[in-house]
């Protein structure tokens, strides 16, 4: 009897292990990762950012830095890092029993020990950019254990926390809000702001997109929405695909988010399902195929496409009938019915019926040259030079460029050094860079400083970069559109935000504006007394600070600082300014 009772037991165990592990967030056995907030978010997992989701939720820190932290389980500290840009100060930490990893990003600062140890990394490497791994016997944590505090380090542009959670062993990061670790006050569906009818053809082997039709709705109640018109919608070609453009609001923010899921149904059959729910980092700039590109470049909302491009993948789509694809006909009649749902499961529907016979708008076609998408693609036209990898694109496509009459947009400080070339649509995305080269004279004073730009989706200067070589340029580009070779000789400018011999004792810093106008910082560095010191560079805020610490302990008296600050184009600049301390 004991002997059977031993094996039930063993038995039962191993039953609640599997399960345990089968459930990859056990929701109530993690802690808050903040202290002391409102819990009130200004993004949410998977939203359409440029070229990626967002890889986790943002929660507001009531508008200030150096909110408490805290360890949301039982773990390690496994990777710290320290850089300018991206994450900012950021701690990864392991929970080896659940096999998970929670990520905190854009930390002002991190506990005193581990604040301690970075900066004796930074003086050892003489870097000002960090990322160390550490072993779990290293920084062993406990749950709710402060770890670090918030802040806007990075590329952030307010007091937030980036948080996330993966699965450790893939690195997936996953849905906190539908996996139910977070939850949001949100009583409010999606908001329709747009409904649109993509027809599409084939031309030279290649899919052609006419320009999309919109579809007039009315809502007739919180999350019921109609077409406008008693009558059958008629859409043009023979067959397309709809596009939708929506948003979401949560309560007490005025942020917009990102929608969870999109359905649709045709003639009472599901025929799409989108859901966002999980993504390998490598899977994040398929955001630009899911999405619909040409108009998502510009919208402050989501605009997702309600079909699966040849190049995309099918891990977001649990429900794909002709990939999407509707067939239409001038004499039936079908029933169409499209849900849209938030993280809260809040869901917004929209009905109509539609038939064929309608007007069809297709773009003009300049040239029926195919980039096989299956295939490299290298092309070479007057001073244009263009190679496309295989795999870079969604979706088979033709081929177009020309060259502009029209300027650069003013900017006094770039000296412009060709016309502007065309090189394709820029609603057409790359989900690999491709290589453009431009031929050109440039002016051997000016070839240290040259680089090749672009437009950005809002119509400023961009900067692209480039490789001179004998009268050409090349550059990687991750976008279409028009292209320019210009020189940038204007070197970064650096402004204190103290005096000359001003007294800093008692002070905690030393802060400078540090401007470039066009390419961005590439390299930086200071010096005190002739010693290199780290320096916390901001590029959203311009700033790049020292911080007095104990390290480098200043003796009473005069102290010199120098600051090196070179840009993209090869413009270099330095300061130098004097204290006391």
């Amino acid at each position: 009897m004991r002997y059977l009772t031993t094996i039930i037991t063993i038995t039962l165990l191993l039953f609640a292990t599997s399960q345990t592990s089968a459930q990859t967030l056990p929701h109530e056995e993690y802690a808050y990762p903040v202290l002391d907030v409102r819990r009130l978010y200004s993004a949410n997992f998977g939203e359409m950012r440029p070229d990626h989701f967002h890889s986790g939720i943002d929660i507001k820190t009531d508008g200030v830095e150096g909110k408490a932290i805290v360890a949301i389980a039982d773990g390690y500290i496994s990777r710290i890092v320290d850089k300018p840009s991206g994450y900012g100060r950021a701690l990864y930490v392991v929970h080896p029993d659940k096999g998970t990893t929670s990520v905190y990003a854009h930390l002002c600062r991190f506990r005193a020990d581990i604040d301690s140890m970075v900066l004796a990394e930074h003086y050892r490497t003489k870097s000002n950019s960090l990322d160390i791994p550490c072993t779990a016997e290293r920084y062993p944590v406990s749950q709710g254990e402060i770890i670090g505090y918030s802040g806007n380090s990075g590329n952030s542009f307010g007091p937030h926390l980036h948080f996330e959670i993966r699965q450790t062993a893939t690195q997936r990061t996953l849905n906190l809000v539908t996996e139910k670790i977070i939850k949001i006050a949100d009583s409010a569906p999606p908001i329709i702001n747009g409904l649109y009818f993509v027809a599409t053809d084939t031309v030279a082997g290649a899919p052609r997109h006419a320009t999309p039709q919109r579809i007039p709705l009315k809502r007739t109640a919180e999350g019921r929405y109609v077409a406008n018109s008693k009558s059958p919608i008629r859409l043009g070609g023979r067959s397309g695909h709809f596009v939708l453009d929506l948003t979401d609001r949560k309560d007490g923010v005025w942020n917009r988010f990102g929608v969870w899921r999109v359905a649709a149904e045709l003639d009472n059959q599901p025929i799409f399902d989108y859901r966002m729910d999980s993504y390998t980092f490598d899977m994040t700039r398929y955001c630009n195929a899911v999405s619909y590109y040409p108009m998502q470049l510009s919208a402050r909302s989501e605009v997702i496409r309600l079909a699966r491009l040849e190049g995309n993948l099918r891990d977001f789509y649990t429900t794909l009938r002709d990939d999407g694809a509707i067939l239409l006909s001038d004499s039936l009649v079908r029933a169409v019915r499209i849900i849209a749902e938030d993280d809260c499961h809040n869901r917004s529907v929209v009905e109509l019926q539609i038939m064929g016979g309608g007007r069809v708008e297709m773009p003009h076609l300049a040239d029926t040259v195919v980039i096989d998408r299956k295939q490299r693609f290298d092309i070479e036209r007057g001073d244009v030079k263009l190679s496309i990898p295989k795999g870079a694109l969604y979706e088979s496509t033709h081929f177009s460029s020309g060259v502009g009459n029209r300027d650069i947009p003013q900017d006094s400080t770039l000296i412009t050094l060709s016309a502007a070339h065309r090189i394709m649509d820029n609603g057409t995305p790359l989900h690999r860079a491709a290589t453009l080269t431009l031929k050109g004279y440039v002016p051997h004073d000016l070839r240290p400083h040259v680089a090749i730009v672009t437009l950005s989706p809002k119509g400023k200067i961009a900067y692209v970069g480039g490789r001179y070589g004998i009268n050409t340029i090349s550059a990687n580009i991750r976008r279409f559109g028009e292209f320019w070779i210009v020189a940038d000789t204007t070197a970064p400018s650096i402004r204190p935000r103290f005096e000359e011999g001003a007294d800093m004792q008692g002070r905690a810093r030393l802060v400078f504006e540090v401007k470039d106008n066009f390419s961005g910082i590439k390299e930086y560095s200071a010096y005190i007394n002739g010693e290199w010191v780290p320096l916390e560079y901001s590029p959203t805020r311009h700033t790049m600070t020292y911080h007095f610490n104990s390290l480098q302990p200043l003796g009473r008296g005069e102290h010199l600082i120098v600051l090196f600050v070179e840009d993209n184009c090869g413009n270099r600049t330095s300061f130098k300014q004097r204290f006391v301390r």
